[in-house]
């Protein structure tokens, strides 16, 4: 009896598991600032801070830097990935909206005329994963 009885309390943890993300980001060419990862769950919201999914950052060290995305359900998700050198949790930009700070996407690549779609971008969570990014 007390069996099925803890069983139907996990039950509820067992349908929405929640995964690990780990976000292993090559090529950070300072230990200044952090590296920031912001997890998108749709084409919607991909690009816009204020409909992000998830996030997380670490401190940035030369070289490569882990990130670690916790609670994260199954599903698809599009990573977009920068050095933020000055520590201002900002991604800086030039006065036609480019980049100034190292920008990288989980999968994409930037265009000559602007960010790749969240299509090129995303892939699957089921389970615990690791992805490599580049700067």
């Amino acid at each position: 009896m007390k069996l099925l009885f803890l069983n139907l309390l996990l039950l509820p943890l067992m349908l929405f598991s929640q995964n690990k993300l780990s976000v292993d980001v090559a090529g950070v060419k300072s230990d200044s600032g952090n590296v920031l990862v912001a997890v998108y769950d749709s084409a919607d919201s991909f690009l816009d801070s204020d409909k992000m999914f998830s996030g997380g950052s670490s401190k940035a060290q030369q070289g490569n830097t882990w990130v670690i995305i916790e609670d994260l359900p199954d599903g698809e998700y599009a990573l977009a990935i920068f050095h933020d050198e000055d520590g201002d949790d900002e991604l800086d930009t030039n006065w036609i909206g480019i980049p100034k700070e190292p920008i990288c996407f989980s999968i994409g690549k930037m265009k000559m005329f602007g960010p790749p779609k969240y299509s090129e971008c995303a892939f699957k969570v089921e389970g615990d994963k690791e992805i490599r990014v580049s700067l």
